[in-house]
């Protein structure tokens, strides 16, 4: 099996180490954050195309009301997820719509945090798609870390 080359961890555990300093909800702001950073290569491919959006609303809903409704949450993570599938490829909208379906789950399971993150990453790999990709996918894993740690420090 070949391991992926977008993480949310470093060598040195930073970042593991933040992850299990924060609370459920903060990890569900933290994955807002970052699927919002790469939706507009969804949105600006599919324009009609409100699933990845709502997605993320429906997380934003959770965390205002305190209501969690396992089939809301669902829907919304599933739709996103099949905006992605309907893009028909690997390819930046693609991976900006799994990263919100990802946070949408962060309602019912914290660690799709993780998920966000990493497809987050991976649409600005595949968006650059040049000898800069992985420096640019780099530095949005930092700018995680650096959100993350300001999410923290809030409480």
């Amino acid at each position: 099996m070949v391991k992926s080359k977008f993480s949310i961890t470093r060598k040195d555990g930073e970042m593991s180490e933040l992850i299990g300093k924060a609370g459920h909800k903060t990890l569900a702001v933290w994955a807002i954050d970052c699927a919002e950073r790469v939706l507009p290569y969804f949105e600006q491919e599919y324009p009609e195309d409100h699933r990845p959006r709502k997605a993320l609303e429906a997380l934003r809903d959770w965390l205002s009301t305190g209501v969690f409704r396992m089939s809301v949450i669902r829907r919304a993570s599933l739709d996103s997820h099949a905006a992605a599938r309907d893009t028909g490829g690997d390819n930046p909208a693609r991976s900006a719509a799994r990263a919100a379906g990802q946070a949408a789950a962060t309602a019912h399971v914290p660690r799709h945090a993780y998920g966000s993150a990493i497809y987050a990453q991976q649409a600005i790999y595949r968006a650059t798609g040049t000898s800069d990709a992985d420096t640019e996918a780099a530095k949005e894993r930092d700018w995680q870390q650096s959100r993350l740690m300001k999410l923290i420090s809030r409480k």
